[in-house]
């Protein structure tokens, strides 16, 4: 393998790329016209024109990409995670091209990409599941019969796609039509398919997930847990490794059951299933994701395992190099997305450019970003700036960092969740692990960001001012036409 194309752009294109460059292999970028500028497309060692702003016309066009991958006699392509990482036919294609896909074969992302598929599969392996249907809901009668059977409150889902899309809680029987014509209404417009199924809701769970590893010679292990209760809009915003909940018994049995899920597909690669656990502790799966997470990085300083290296290996066709006895967890980690979002007003994405952006250093403080200050927050993606990252020898330690850290990290521009990662490290409730997936709704007080914000828009505004002063200055150093050292590697089409 000595050329890889990552079909992605920002924080996770960069991180990947950054893994890849030190196996000795080439690196191929590919961007959008807001995205031209953007510090993966100025890493990588190629760099390819896809397309117009929105992702439907860039990242989307997967035959387009495969088209690429051939002109520069491209060996693999890493999808990261979003746009297609989880696109059975875009794998397929892929495949079908004579190009090597860095992750699971199409087959296992296509069971799992269906919730009621995914279940069928791993109820072969004796996978604890939450009580509730088997098979697609399409009328209210039957829906009612077996919320009935299975009590109040239940959970409607939509079978494709996440994200909590297509998701409604109905706490009775006259709410139930209503709430099931809703989901699959959301789920049909969201991912062109309006398929529901109910499930029993867990009232107080904890939303634990499992890193799974697997390579083509049958061997699977897991890379223990990430703790990912702490959510908006069924979304997770802070994680950590390992969860303060856990007990090595109860670890053992969930890792396990992860295994066996990899198992029921036929997993290649690096994976995540993802569980809920209730008050009692008793887990049940929920999904499996079939690609890189988000939160990996946490997984990563704990195990000090380089996930991104590891799926390279096994697409090469290696065995994996250790088994689960040698796999050890070695102090604590957190991690928050931060978001351009204004935690004050629900969380509501912003836009507007990075006037000051200086990210955190330190020992035990990593970063991964793909943003650069001078840039523009596009309204096209994912309002993520950037994950910060924290080890310590124990949790006490990595929370310490952490409110450091938010201190230390300096963006002006934009409203972040830079404040609400410190609100969360400070809570009571979280410094003790007490707390299950409606922390936000039910402890989360915008009061307690006023001075936090405060000092940020104080800056803001002086630098705003001088900006404005300056505004001719400022506009030739982004002004992309400026930009040359970069374009020798580049094509334009």
């Amino acid at each position: 393998m000595k050329k890889v194309l990552i079909a992605n752009r920002g924080e996770i294109a960069l991180r990947v790329m950054q893994s890849i460059k030190e196996m000795g292999i080439r690196t191929v970028a590919i961007y959008s016209n807001v995205d031209r500028l953007s510090p993966h497309v100025k890493y990588a060692d190629e760099a390819v024109y896809i397309g117009p702003a929105p992702s439907s016309e860039s990242y989307l066009k997967g035959d387009e990409i495969i088209k690429i991958c051939k002109d520069l006699k491209v060996d693999a392509i890493h999808p990261g995670y979003g746009f297609l990482s989880e696109n059975s036919n875009f794998a397929k294609s892929v495949v079908d091209s004579g190009i090597n896909f860095i992750g699971p074969d199409y087959k296992a992302i296509k069971i799992m990409g269906d919730k009621l598929s995914a279940k069928e599969a791993v109820k072969k392996f004796n996978v604890p599941m939450v009580p509730g249907t088997d098979s697609p809901i399409t009328d209210y009668k039957t829906a009612k019969k077996i919320a009935n059977s299975i009590g109040y409150p239940i959970l409607i889902k939509a079978s494709a796609g996440g994200g909590g899309k297509g998701m409604r809680i109905v706490e009775s029987e006259k709410l139930l039509e209503e709430q099931m014509s809703l989901a699959g209404n959301e789920a049909l417009s969201s991912f062109g398919d309006g398929t529901v199924f109910i499930e029993k809701y867990i009232s107080s769970p904890r939303h634990i997930e499992i890193q799974v590893l697997s390579d083509k010679h049958g061997n699977v292990v897991y890379l223990f847990e990430r703790e990912c209760s702490i959510q908006r809009r069924h979304q997770k915003v802070v994680e950590e490794a390992p969860s303060v909940i856990l007990t090595d018994d109860l670890r053992k049995s969930m890792g396990e059951a992860a295994v066996n899920v990899a198992r029921a597909c036929n997993y290649i690669g690096a994976g995540t299933v993802e569980f809920l656990l209730d008050e009692n502790n008793n887990f049940y799966f929920l999904e499996m994701n079939t690609r890189l997470q988000v939160e990996h990085p946490v997984t990563e300083m704990i195990t000090g395992i380089d996930l991104v290296k590891e799926q390279i290996k096994v697409a090469r066709g290696e065995k994996l190099s250790f088994n689960q006895d040698d796999l050890k967890i070695n102090g604590h980690s957190i991690e928050i997305r931060v978001y351009a979002e204004d935690p004050k007003n629900n969380f509501l994405p912003d836009i507007g450019r990075l006037i000051k952006y200086v990210s955190p250093k330190g020992v035990g403080v990593r970063v991964d970003d793909g943003f650069e200050e001078g840039m523009d927050i596009p309204i096209y993606y994912d309002p993520m700036i950037s994950k910060l990252i924290t080890y310590g020898k124990d949790r006490n330690e990595a929370i310490e960092k952490m409110i450091r850290a938010i201190d230390d990290y300096i963006i002006i521009g934009v409203n972040t969740t830079l404040s609400f990662g410190k609100f969360v490290m400070k809570h009571p409730l979280f410094k003790k692990g007490k707390f299950d997936t409606h922390f936000v709704k039910n402890h989360f007080d915008i009061n307690k960001l006023d001075n936090y914000n405060k000092s940020e828009g104080e800056v803001a505004a002086i630098l705003a001012t001088k900006l404005f002063k300056e505004n001719k200055e400022f506009d030739i150093q982004i002004n992309p036409f400026k930009v040359s050292n970069w374009k020798r590697n580049r094509r334009i089409d």
